[in-house]
């Protein structure tokens, strides 16, 4: 037990959220609680996990999380540990639920993305079909997000953007789409920036610079590709082919990085298969199964293709790298127990507003916390 890796997550707590400050000490080893002692509440060091108030054993729910997001039937991991179908449902909710907290806390902070590719997959559910829209940051093959909604429409495609949008810089960006009509007005809208005036009212947005959309169209006969078609909704093809030759994305347009992180979906979540009998019930468990499995494509799954030469043990190496890695997110390959373990930090203590002289314990705690 490691005080000083602990953080109070009372948020009545002006320590809150802060590591090291010497404010955390160990309550009982025994329950393994720890206690702030400025508001002196006691918490355990699962709290904020999926681990958190549960009877099995941690190694039990690593495996299964784990064996869950590799694309291990449930039925096969029921079998198996002898749960019940109910429990390892829970448990996949509480994982997906973290993962999402996971993925808006590390991946959702701006970095010059350089080129993005966007697709959606169709999913096959009882009474009707949804999609699944997803987006990756080709230079470092990171998941940057995902949306699920039942019409295909611009508003999917606007929640897949705004979630690209807060993980990007305001620098020359290369957007590539296939021929979908929503991707290019709503792109444009949603690269906008408002520009600060004096006068009143809601500002004047003005568009980012440097945006580039492509879009790459397949013309299919007899379910087989005859055509590529390539052509640019904005921006020239020589700026598409400078932020091409800068992300190490191919030298012509292309969808093959969304194209190869579909597939590892498809094989890793039964319903986006495209024969199956595993049919989706329930949309929001879809979107959960998504974080997951994304944030362990992130976080905890070694790229081939960004692999570095590398010293290891004397000896000249092939160095593996996540796409979190490459992102310079972690600094290692993070395990599964590692993910489901990072608790989350709350934000930071804000003094409360006031006229007049604050009471010194108000003024203390700001020259202290805030």
């Amino acid at each position: 037990m490691d005080p000083q890796q602990q953080f109070c997550p009372n948020f009545d707590c002006s320590a809150r959220g802060k590591t090291g400050e010497g404010n955390i000490v160990v309550h009982s080893r025994k329950e393994k609680r720890y206690k702030c002692t400025m508001c002196g509440r006691t918490f355990v060091g699962t709290t904020g996990t999926p681990f958190y108030r549960l009877r099995s054993g941690l190694e039990l729910v690593t495996v299964v999380i784990t064996l869950i997001a590799h694309g291990c039937p449930v039925q096969a991991i029921v079998a198996a540990f002898r749960l019940d179908e109910r429990t390892v449902a829970s448990w996949e909710k509480r994982a997906g639920q973290h993962s999402q907290a996971v993925h808006e806390a590390l991946v959702h902070t701006r970095r010059d993305l350089q080129h993005v590719q966007a697709d959606e997959l169709r999913v096959k559910v009882q009474g009707g079909v949804v999609w699944m829209a997803a987006a990756i940051m080709v230079s470092t093959r990171l998941w940057l997000g995902g949306v699920v909604g039942a019409p295909r429409d611009s508003h999917l495609v606007a929640g897949l953007f705004t979630q690209v949008r807060a993980c990007a810089l305001c620098r020359p960006l290369l957007i590539c789409v296939d021929g979908f009509a929503a991707y290019v007005k709503t792109i444009r809208k949603a690269f906008r920036s408002p520009l600060p005036t004096t006068q009143r009212g809601r500002p004047h947005l003005v568009a980012w610079p440097g945006i580039v959309i492509a879009q790459v169209v397949k013309r299919y006969e007899r379910r087989r590709v005859a055509e590529v078609i390539r052509r640019m909704a904005q921006g020239t093809l020589e700026q598409a082919t400078v932020l091409l030759a800068r992300s190490n994305g191919g030298r012509l347009l292309n969808m093959a990085y969304i194209e190869r992180l579909n597939a590892t979906f498809r094989s890793r979540l039964a319903p986006l298969a495209r024969r199956t009998r595993s049919l989706l019930r329930q949309t929001e468990r879809l979107n959960l199964a998504m974080y997951l499995v994304g944030c362990v494509y992130n976080l905890c799954t070694d790229h081939e293709s960004l692999r570095v030469p590398g010293i290891l043990g004397g000896k000249r190496k092939w160095l593996p790298r996540t796409p979190a890695m490459a992102a310079n997110i972690t600094d290692h390959r993070w395990t599964v127990q590692e993910l489901l373990s990072y608790r989350i930090p709350p934000p930071l203590w804000i003094p409360p507003k006031r006229r007049g002289r604050p009471p010194k314990a108000v003024a203390q705690a700001r020259a202290a916390w805030a």
